[in-house]
């Protein structure tokens, strides 16, 4: 489980930069994209940089309006529901601490990360 926060939104460049990242901390081992519908996950930039890096990712795209089948949904429940539950953060750092509490707190637990696949139909 690889995680970022920052701030706006994502498009194309800093998706690429953060695939880069990803790149970098896996030093050489493979990885699966579970992607939704977002834009920049379907432009020309994104499509022209995964035909380039797919000796390493490869990109399992979600049906369109379906976040039943998405397992990061889930996962962002669950730490809504503990680490973001009644926290009315007063700036981006303070959220992104308490955020990266709940990711370590998941990626501890042996059988919680892959009850979120489960819950979304899918298999590791």
């Amino acid at each position: 489980m690889f995680f970022q926060t920052r701030e706006g939104s994502y498009n194309s460049e800093s998706l690429i930069a953060f695939l880069e990242d990803l790149k970098r901390d896996l030093r050489g081992q493979k990885a699966i994209l579970v992607w939704d519908g977002l834009p920049a996950h379907k432009s020309r930039a994104m499509n022209e940089y995964l035909l380039r890096e797919r000796h390493w990712v490869t990109v399992e795209r979600l049906p369109g309006y379906s976040p039943d089948l998405n397992p990061v949904e889930t996962l962002w429940g669950n730490i809504k529901g503990q680490e973001l539950a009644n926290r009315c953060a007063e700036s981006l750092p303070e959220l992104d601490s308490a955020v990266r509490g709940g990711m370590a707190r998941v990626r501890k637990s042996r059988k919680l990360p892959f009850s979120f696949l489960k819950h979304a139909g899918l298999s590791f």
